[in-house]
């Protein structure tokens, strides 16, 4: 395949064929072939028991503002850490493995693919939890200050994932609604974690009757990828071990900073814009190397 002279041609064969891709387009999300060994996989599941444990290669020079940074202290609730991809080594290594940003690039039809964000997630085999519900959502809701509507996210378990487990669960289609909510962010009433009231009002708005949810189970070493615009979310984990995870975001090449202003005429930034460096306008550089790195294609030494 042109463009792809940087993968083996084991690696070529794990890509996206025509097919594959024209379905992303329709339906939104994709489950790939297995991008990673089982120990790689197994890497990323000790890595993330040495970051609970306190462990940093690296630390972040200032903390962004509404953070996600699980400690110790605050419970056997759902656990997420961002920015494990500049934090850690291991975990950054394995993600920054080539033939996951060809096939983010290749489903994405774009030319390069940089990382915008990766979240360790744990999700703890406790049913009643209500933060082990990941309420009905689509990511660019929560990036306004991305300039482009084509980023997707690689959702990377680091076991065979399962509908038991709370897989991650696609709204297949709905990337392509046109008409969306502009409802406050956070969750909604205390008894509708899943902010199904979201869901089914932007459906409406869209005149979709018929919602397909599809809970994707993903074996070991695979992953999915969805559209910056598909909604999804997660049930409880019903099993016995907790669900782990990494959750991937990806930009693509065309995507810059843009200024996002609430209502009430107050600038809304993203969390990293107090870290990335600046462009020479001023504003925050979303191709910050250190942040934010290209995955593929792969820099030449």
């Amino acid at each position: 395949m042109n463009g792809y002279s940087g993968l083996r041609q084991e690696e070529l064969d794990l890509l996206p064929s025509a097919e594959d891709v024209r379905t992303y387009s329709e339906r939104g999300w994709y489950l790939s072939e297995k991008l990673l060994t089982d120990a790689e996989a197994d890497a990323l599941t000790a890595a993330s028991e040495r970051y609970y444990a306190g462990q940093r290669d690296r630390k972040l020079p200032v903390e962004p503002e509404k953070w996600a940074d699980w400690k110790p202290g605050d419970g056997e609730i759902q656990r997420n850490n961002d920015y494990v991809h500049y934090q850690d080594d291991t975990i950054a290594e394995i993600l920054r493995k080539p033939i996951i940003g060809a096939v983010a690039a290749r489903l994405a039809q774009a030319e390069a693919i940089r990382i915008f964000q990766a979240t360790l997630i744990y999700k703890p085999p406790v049913a009643e939890e209500r933060s082990n519900i990941v309420a009905w959502h689509f990511d660019k809701y929560f990036w306004p200050t991305c300039t482009s509507e084509n980023m997707l996210t690689a959702f990377i378990p680091f076991h065979d994932c399962t509908e038991e487990a709370g897989t991650i669960t696609m709204v297949s289609g709905s990337h392509r609604w046109a008409r969306r909510h502009g409802a406050d962010r956070g969750s909604g009433a205390p008894e509708d974690v899943a902010r199904e009231y979201l869901l089914n009002g932007d459906a409406q708005r869209n005149g979709v009757t018929d919602l397909e949810k599809v809970p994707v189970h993903i074996p070991k070493g695979h992953m999915t990828f969805h559209h910056c615009l598909l909604y999804h979310g997660s049930g409880k984990n019903r099993s016995a071990e907790p669900r782990r995870a990494i959750s991937l975001h990806l930009q693509d090449e065309t995507n810059r900073y843009q200024p996002h202003h609430l209502s009430d005429g107050r600038q809304q930034p993203y969390k990293h814009d107090v870290l990335v460096r600046r462009t020479a306008d001023g504003t925050p550089d979303y191709t910050d190397p250190d942040f934010l790195p290209q995955v593929w294609p792969v820099a030449a030494d």
